[in-house]
C-alpha cells in the first residue's frame, strides 16, 4: 500500500500546520495553516504550494487558529473543491476568522502598495481577500467527536477532544486497503494544559501506528494553578498596574484567550478582589468570536454568561478605537492581536509604550522575531509604522492562560496513549523544544529510531523498511531561516542603534564621521558582493 507524509508546517517552528497525506484514494490535508513570525517565514504564505492545491481531495483541520486554518482560502481560490471537516465549534469561530483575515490581507497590502508606489516598487497582491475567503467558507462541513466519518474510500478520521480551544479536536486517521490491518495515524493538533475553564482534558485512543505530536512548549513546565490560583495571579497583575496609575494594556488572542480573561475577570469583580474598572475590547473579531462563546455555552464548562455586564466596553470602529487614546488611566484595554504583529493593539502600542505609568501584559505565546517576543525579550526600543518608539511602559508577561500543554502533560499525554506501533513525530516546536520532549522519550525507554523531527517538507514513506528517515528534502526555506531573527529585525535593530549613536554623539563633526565610517562599510560590502557574482 502506497502511504507517505509530508511536513509542509509546524516543522521546526510552531506555525503554519500543514501536513499532507498520501494514500492509495488520493491526497488529504490535515491542517493548512497560516506561517506566523519573522518576516522571512511569513513570506512562504505568498509562495506557492509545494502541491497541487485541486489534487487535495479533502482537508481535516484540527481547530480554527490562523496557523492551523489560515490558508484555507488562498487553497480554495487556487483549485481545491473538496470538503473540509471540522466540529461545529471550529466551524462557527471560521465564519468570522477567514474573512476578518482576508480583510486584514487586503489591509496590509494596500499599505504595503501605498509604500511600493512611493518607492517606485512594484506592487504585490494579497494572499487572498475577504470574499476569497467568505468563499471558501462553503467547502466545510461540519462533524461530530467521537464519531467516525468516512471521507475518502478506504479512508475515514475520528475526531477527539484536545482541550485547546473551542472546537479543537486531535484526528485519528485510518488508512485501508482491504487486505491488510488499516494503518492508524493520530494527530494531536494542538493539546490544552488541562484544568481548564471552558472545556474538559485532552483524550485520544490508544496506540495508535503513528503518533504525529505537537510540542509548543515541549522545553518548559509551568506552575500547576487551578482557576483560583490562575485569577490570583492575574488579581495581582491588575492591581499593580492600575495602582501605577496608568492604562493596562493586554495584546489578546482573539479566540479563547480573549474569553478566558473576561471570564476571571467577571469572577474576580463579582468578588470584589479588583474594583469594577472600564474594560474595552478593542477587536471586532474577539467580540464576535465572544458572541460565537455565548451560544456555545451550553457545550462549555461554566455556569452562566461571564461575557456580558456593565463595564465590559465593545469597540467596533476605528473612531471609536481611537478615543481610547485619550484615557489617562484607571482602565483595561484589549486589542488583538496576541503577538503585537497586526491589528488595532499595534496603535495603542505606538500610543502608550513611551508611557511609563502604563503596562503591557503579555499572556501567551510569542514566536521569535515578533513584536510581542521582542518586547518579551526587554528591547528599550522598538519600530511600529516606520517611528522609532522607546519602551518605557512596564512590559510584563505571565503564562497562566496558556492553551497549550506544558511537558510534563504532553509527556502524560504520550504515555496515556501506551505507546505506538511503528514511530512518532515530533512537530509544531521550535528545535529545543523538540529535543527536549525526545530527550524525556528516550529517557523512559523509546528507542531513538521511534522518534523522529521532520524538516520542513520532508516527506516520510510510511510503508518504507525505514519510514522515520525522510524519502525526499526539498525544503522552501532552509531551518535557519526558520528560528530566531531574520535580517528584516536586524536591520530594525540596525536603525535604532545608529539613531541611538547619532544621538550620543558630542557633536555634529562627530556624526558626520560616524555616517562616513557606516557608508564606508556599505560600499565596501557592496562592492565585496558584486564580485562574489557569477
Amino acid at each position: 500500500m502506497s502511504l507517505s507524509l509530508t511536513f509542509h508546517g509546524a516543522a521546526g517552528t510552531v506555525t503554519g500546520s500543514c501536513f499532507r497525506l498520501s494514500t492509495p484514494a488520493g491526497d488529504v490535508l490535515i491542517d493548512c495553516g497560516m506561517f506566523q513570525g519573522t518576516k522571512t517565514i511569513r513570506e512562504l504564505n505568498y509562495r506557492p504550494f509545494p502541491f497541487d492545491p485541486s489534487a487535495i481531495r479533502a482537508v481535516l483541520l484540527t481547530h480554527a487558529h490562523i496557523d492551523h486554518s489560515g490558508l484555507l482560502p488562498k487553497l480554495t481560490k487556487l483549485g481545491f473543491r473538496g470538503r473540509i471537516y471540522a466540529t461545529g465549534g471550529t466551524v462557527d469561530l471560521l465564519e468570522y476568522m477567514l474573512p476578518d483575515s482576508g480583510y486584514i490581507q487586503e489591509g496590509e497590502v494596500e499599505r504595503l502598495n501605498r509604500r511600493n508606489r512611493q518607492r517606485g516598487r512594484p506592487p504585490v497582491q494579497a494572499i487572498y481577500t475577504q470574499d476569497d475567503a467568505i468563499r471558501s467558507l462553503r467547502r466545510l462541513r461540519r462533524i461530530e467527536y467521537d464519531r467516525w466519518t468516512d471521507i475518502l474510500p478506504g479512508l475515514r478520521a475520528r475526531f477527539w477532544q484536545a482541550g485547546h480551544i473551542l472546537g479543537s479536536a486531535s484526528i485519528e486517521v485510518e488508512v485501508s486497503n482491504g487486505t491488510a490491518e488499516p494503518t492508524r495515524i493520530l494527530f494531536s493538533g494542538d493539546l490544552g494544559p488541562g484544568g481548564k475553564s471552558f472545556h474538559a482534558d485532552a483524550e485520544a485512543p490508544e496506540r495508535p501506528d503513528w503518533m504525529v505530536l505537537e510540542t509548543t512548549y515541549g522545553d518548559r513546565d509551568r506552575t500547576d494553578l487551578d482557576e483560583a490560583g490562575r485569577q490570583a495571579v492575574l488579581r495581582a497583575e491588575v492591581s499593580t498596574a492600575l495602582a501605577a496609575g496608568g492604562v493596562l494594556l493586554i495584546p489578546v488572542f482573539a479566540v479563547e484567550r480573549t474569553q478566558e480573561l473576561l471570564y476571571d475577570l467577571d469572577c474576580l469583580f463579582d468578588s470584589g478582589q479588583l474594583p469594577a474598572v472600564d474594560v474595552f475590547l478593542d477587536s471586532p473579531l474577539a467580540d464576535a468570536v465572544t458572541g460565537v462563546f455565548r451560544r456555545h455555552l451550553d457545550d462549555l464548562e461554566t455556569d452562566g454568561d461571564p461575557f456580558t455586564r456593565a463595564n465590559f466596553h465593545h469597540v467596533r470602529g476605528v473612531p471609536e478605537s481611537q478615543r481610547l487614546n485619550s484615557i489617562a488611566g484607571g482602565a483595561i484595554v484589549m486589542a488583538a492581536s496576541g503577538m503585537c504583529d497586526a491589528g488595532r493593539i499595534r496603535h495603542h502600542l505606538k500610543n502608550r509604550l513611551w508611557r511609563p505609568q502604563d503596562t503591557v501584559l503579555l499572556v501567551g505565546y510569542q514566536a521569535p522575531g515578533t513584536l510581542g517576543r521582542l518586547l518579551q525579550e526587554g528591547t528599550p526600543r522598538v519600530r511600529i509604522h516606520g517611528e522609532e518608539i522607546a519602551v518605557k511602559a512596564k512590559v510584563r508577561s505571565i503564562d497562566v492562560y496558556s492553551g497549550h500543554a506544558d511537558r510534563t502533560a504532553l509527556l502524560d499525554w504520550v504515555n496515556a496513549r501506551h505507546g505506538v506501533g511503528h514511530g512518532l513525530f515530533l512537530v509544531h516546536g521550535e528545535d529545543a523544544a523538540r529535543a527536549s520532549i525526545r530527550q524525556a522519550l528516550l529517557d523512559k525507554g523509546w528507542a531513538a529510531e521511534r522518534i523522529a523531527q521532520p524538516a520542513l517538507d520532508d516527506r516520510v514513506d510510511l510503508a518504507a523498511p525505514r519510514p522515520l528517515a525522510p524519502a525526499d528534502r526539498h525544503p522552501r526555506l532552509a531551518a535557519a531561516g526558520l528560528a530566531g531573527l531574520d535580517w528584516h529585525n536586524h536591520y530594525a535593530e540596525a536603525l535604532l542603534s545608529l539613531r541611538r549613536t547619532l544621538d550620543a554623539a558630542p557633536d555634529d563633526a562627530a556624526r558626520e564621521r560616524i555616517l562616513a565610517g557606516v557608508m564606508g562599510a556599505l560600499n565596501s560590502d557592496g562592492e565585496a558582493a558584486k564580485g562574489t557574482q557569477p
